[in-house]
């Protein structure tokens, strides 16, 4: 059949160069021998990634694919792949009934739900030890930045409290079809040794988002405007801004807001 025509709706841009979707999918780590780890690609669109996903024998690879053309496609040109390609939107799967020993995801990731997958990753944290993602530069840069920069924000916050991120490298917008009007960046997401923050993982939620919520006031006037006053009591970090805060400072913080509420 024709190739996918890509659907603006849907966010797709078709990479076209084989060498970086070689270089995207070498950047997954694979199981152990003999006993090949469960990896799901997120938007298989037409197999540029999906051809090398399945030439490693150290890995099981699965699609979700929502647009049903790109389905077709892929059947017609991938007949062994079929069964595992599961039609439908990622972000509506579960996770943890299709994939109960856990799961690697990748994918040259659309970049209108790209924030949406990763905090779905992160809503399966303990199944998911493993992402490597292409998105949107901006998006990478912001996930991957430490504290101090203006970048930093929510995102970064939330993953980096759960998992190593490393910005691996970027692709021009020459190298899809369509071209974006943006650069794009490939991230690696590795679960780190956490196993719990320490505090109120909700509550840590919920003071991360008002942090950053007004972002150019000061903690003082962010928490409280959501918060409320906590009966007068300050924290020495109410004189900061979010961006300036570790995720071990967002946790002290948590614990002390929990105290004061």
């Amino acid at each position: 059949m024709a190739e996918v025509r890509a659907k603006k709706a849907l966010g797709q841009h078709f990479l076209t160069d084989l060498n970086i979707a070689r270089k995207i999918c070498a950047a997954l780590s694979g199981g152990t021998p003999g006993t090949p780890g469960d990896v799901l690609e997120v938007g298989c669109g037409m197999g540029v990634l999906t051809q090398f996903l399945l030439g490693r024998d150290d890995i099981r690879t699965f699609g979700a694919e929502i647009d049903s053309e790109s389905v077709e496609y892929l059947h017609a040109h991938y007949p062994d792949f079929a069964p595992r390609l599961m039609e439908g939107d990622f972000l509506k799967m579960n996770l943890r009934e299709i994939f109960p020993g856990g799961l690697k995801v990748i994918g040259n990731f659309p970049y209108n739900i790209s924030s949406q997958i990763f905090f779905k990753v992160l809503e399966n944290r303990d199944l998911i030890p493993e992402c490597v993602g292409m998105i949107q530069k901006e998006v990478a840069v912001r996930i991957a930045e430490p504290p101090g920069s203006k970048e930093y924000g929510i995102l970064s916050v939330l993953l980096q409290a759960w998992y190593d991120i490393e910005y691996l490298f970027t692709v021009n917008e020459t190298v899809f079809n369509p071209p974006p009007k943006v650069k794009s960046a490939v991230i690696r997401l590795r679960r780190n040794g956490v196993r719990e923050l320490g505090c109120d993982e909700e509550l840590f939620v919920r003071v991360v988002k008002a942090s950053f919520g007004q972002r150019r006031k000061m903690l003082r006037n962010s928490l409280r405007s959501v918060f409320g006053g906590f009966n007068g009591a300050e924290h020495p970090f109410f004189t900061m801004r979010a961006e300036q805060l570790s995720v071990a400072d967002f946790v002290e913080l948590t614990r002390w807001v929990a105290q004061n509420m």
